[in-house]
């Protein structure tokens, strides 16, 4: 006959959060991580020597508007400039969102809460996409600031600066969705951040041979699609779909929503590749 002791554990009376509250703590970890807040202090220097780097140029269109009286980078290009920092920041710092939980498998001490695999791999991709939308964000705020305050001929561009600061939330969700697909699929640091850095470069290196060899075919239509490769260019011509700026490729992008449409599947994709990944070691 089997007995109940009461061995003197205090009963927890406190308030109880939820499941909400939970998946709100993983991604403040998860963004605080990215940046290496609560980590040592050689965790911190690739974040914010990166973040400092995409300051430089926001930096330098104050001044010449200050001293020059003319704009300096336009807010609709700023991404697709600064676009091998941001790779950069992406491949070093993904894997330190998804590496640790897959290489020790505490999955399951995630789990035994109630989070979800959705919630839980939601909370990942909230994380990194606030950490890429404030590497972008700031230094076009800044730029736009400055602006406002130097004395230039025309009214500010507001509506140019809303529409690149949408993009840059459009960017920072394709972006935070795929680089975190690419690095569950190792546990091991390194290898993921050699999977998402060889992947930009391959798409970045093939778009310029690609659009070459259609232009000197006489395929032009073809040609502007090779741009669509690389997910920088693609939301540029979102970009220029939605707001009408000036396209940053040569010859332009193909004309209607369709880079809209395959930025909506390749996120949606990229969702159902981290969901399986996390579901199967979950069940390990």
């Amino acid at each position: 006959m089997s007995e109940i002791y009461d061995i003197g554990y205090r009963h927890y009376d406190g308030p109880r959060h939820g499941r909400g509250y939970s998946s709100r703590a993983l991604a403040v970890h998860s963004l605080r991580g990215i940046f290496g807040l609560g980590r040592t202090a050689r965790s911190k220097i690739m974040p914010f020597a990166l973040g400092a780097i995409m300051l430089l140029p926001a930096v330098v269109s104050v001044a010449m508007m200050a001293l020059m009286k003319q704009r300096g980078m336009s807010y609709s290009g700023f991404a697709v400039f600064m676009q091998p920092v941001l790779a950069i920041f992406l491949a070093s710092q993904a894997p330190t969102v998804v590496a640790p939980d897959l290489r020790y498998r505490v999955l399951p001490l995630y789990l035994s809460r109630p989070v979800t695999i959705g919630e839980y791999v939601g909370a990942k991709v909230v994380a990194m996409t606030a950490a890429l939308f404030l590497l972008v964000s700031v230094p076009l705020t800044l730029i736009y600031v400055g602006e406002l305050l130097v004395d230039l001929k025309g009214p500010p561009q507001t509506k140019e600066y809303l529409g690149a600061l949408a993009m840059a939330a459009v960017l920072s969700v394709l972006l935070s969705s795929f680089g975190l697909a690419l690095a569950s699929l190792t546990p091991r640091r390194g290898l993921g951040v050699a999977s998402v850095i060889a992947v930009y470069l391959l798409a970045s290196a093939s778009v310029p041979v690609i659009y070459a060899t259609l232009l000197s075919t006489g395929n032009d239509a073809a040609a502007r699609w090779a741009w669509l490769i690389n997910p920088f260019w693609l939301v540029d011509a979102v970009q220029v779909w939605l707001f009408g700026t000036t396209p940053n490729s040569e010859g332009g992008y193909p004309p209607g929503p369709v880079p809209a449409v395959i930025v909506v599947v390749l996120v949606a994709v990229a969702a159902a590749v981290l969901a399986l990944r996390y579901r199967k070691a979950a069940s390990r």
